[in-house]
């Protein structure tokens, strides 16, 4: 592995780097932060991706890919007189040193639960009016709502026990079903079903898992298995039953497609 002046070095390359793109190439030149937004949401999803599939060297690719997107934010923030990239650096490392009084104080820990409580306390000490204002808009919906769960939990806004999250599942379940069977207009539908959705994601931390992973999970397999039923169609999918479209799904099934 590389040394430690040798992993300041690379970071002084790509700095030398970007200043020589931005003087001198038209498509970097013409760049801002608005239009490099996307571009960065999009290698945040590579770099997910890499993660679920376990690619150490994807992942090593995609954090150069975002390195580079942050070193770009910070010299168009320089070229605007806002900040640089030593500013936001420097930001970054007063705030853990801020926020982790356990090892930079006499403040002492019982577990890393106890961690992200003080952690949020702190964030409101220093400004934040509320322990959900951290949350981004922009999240995708069941991503925000374990975000939004987690916050709540470390001032005590949280159920006991996982029997009682699995009551409220099944009690949000009825109330959907109610719904439905009575006809309710799609807004009261659709507004239960964000009830039930919201509920398992609560039930999903309390037994340890992260719903949105876990979803994620199941998409790649069913895209993975419907793929084989493609793949091994003896004619036409809309010429076949669904009996025979489930054979050969539980023929992928049967060899972990």
């Amino acid at each position: 592995m590389n040394t430690y002046q040798e992993k300041l070095d690379a970071f002084g390359r790509l700095l030398t780097i970007m200043d020589d793109l931005r003087e001198k190439c038209p498509w970097d030149r013409k760049q801002t932060l608005e239009s490099l937004r996307n571009l960065t949401i999009e290698e945040t999803y590579e770099l997910a991706d890499a993660i679920l599939d376990d690619d150490l060297k994807g992942v090593k690719e995609e954090i150069g890919d975002l390195m580079l997107h942050m070193v770009f934010y910070a010299k168009i923030g320089d070229e605007r007189g806002a900040f640089d990239i030593a500013d936001a650096l420097h930001a970054i490392c007063d705030k853990l040193i801020s926020r982790h009084p356990h090892i930079y104080g006499d403040v002492q820990v019982a577990d890393d639960e106890e961690v992200k409580r003080n952690w949020e306390q702190l964030k409101l000490k220093e400004g934040k009016k509320s322990l959900l204002e951290g949350v981004p808009n922009s999240l995708p919906a069941m991503v925000k709502a374990y975000r939004m769960q987690e916050k709540t939990k470390q001032v005590g806004f949280e159920w006991e026990n996982t029997e009682q999250v699995w009551a409220k599942v099944e009690e949000e379940l009825g109330e959907l079903q109610e719904n439905v069977r009575n006809g309710a207009p799609r807004e009261m539908v659709e507004d239960e079903f964000g009830d039930v959705l919201f509920s398992l994601v609560n039930y999903a931390r309390f037994v340890g898992v992260d719903p949105e992973t876990a979803l994620e999970r199941v998409n790649r397999k069913f895209k993975r298995r419907f793929e084989y039923i493609e793949a091994n169609a003896p004619r036409p999918l809309k010429d076949m039953t669904l009996g025979e479209m489930d054979t050969l799904w539980n023929e992928a099934k049967g060899k972990e497609v």
